[in-house]
């Protein structure tokens, strides 16, 4: 084989790469952007597994909660949302940190041990709490709150990669689903839900 024969099969092999890569990405936004649901979630209680024993929203009533579903080998998007989410933690006054939690549902249990995500979630904040169930009860947790997810081949040929929606959800003290940010959700937006639910909450 010619030199200049190997440049083309090189090129070639760059180009699908890249456009494999591209590809996925369209597909995860395509999911992401849309709710893929077509009436309003009512969320509502769950019951799943932590490194410290069965996380139950119900017993967070009275707090501020964010609630997003993702998984630890995600590339980008989980890591991103955490990371706004910790930034807004950070700017809160430490009274109004003790009233709020961050739960990041893992849809990956094949993976995500509870420890796993333990270790995952404090890197980004102490205030947020990994979780995890079966496949059956992390699909019901996420159907009552309106989030999709599927398992995709990933890219470079090792392992999958999962494509899921990127919302955050947020639930008030009282335990309803008050708000849902899109991704990308800028920190002192989610400060100003979570203030004004706080302040909802000392009125009543």
């Amino acid at each position: 084989m010619n030199s200049g024969n190997k440049i083309v099969i090189i090129t070639a092999t760059i180009i699908l790469l890249v456009g494999g890569i591209a590809l996925w990405h369209f597909k995860t936004n395509q999911t992401n952007n849309s709710s893929g649901f077509t009436e309003a979630p009512k969320g509502g209680d769950f019951t799943l597994q932590s490194a410290s024993g069965p996380f139950s929203l119900k017993a967070q009533r009275g707090k501020v909660v964010l609630l997003y579903f993702g998984y630890t080998h995600c590339p980008d998007v989980c890591p991103t949302t955490l990371t706004g989410i910790a930034q807004a933690f950070k700017a809160l006054k430490k009274n109004e940190l003790a009233q709020v939690e961050a739960v990041f549902v893992s849809v990956d249990p094949e993976r995500d041990s509870p420890k796993k995500l333990a270790a995952y979630t404090k890197f980004f904040s102490p205030s947020i709490i990994g979780v995890t169930g079966t496949p059956r009860q992390i699909a019901r947790v996420a159907k009552q709150f309106g989030a999709v997810y599927r398992k995709v081949k990933n890219p470079s040929g090792k392992g999958y990669l999962i494509s899921h929606s990127a919302n955050t959800y947020v639930i008030a003290p009282d335990g309803t689903l008050n708000t849902i940010f899109p991704d990308a959700t800028p920190p002192r937006k989610i400060d100003q839900v979570i203030r004004s639910l706080l302040t909802q909450g000392q009125n009543k």
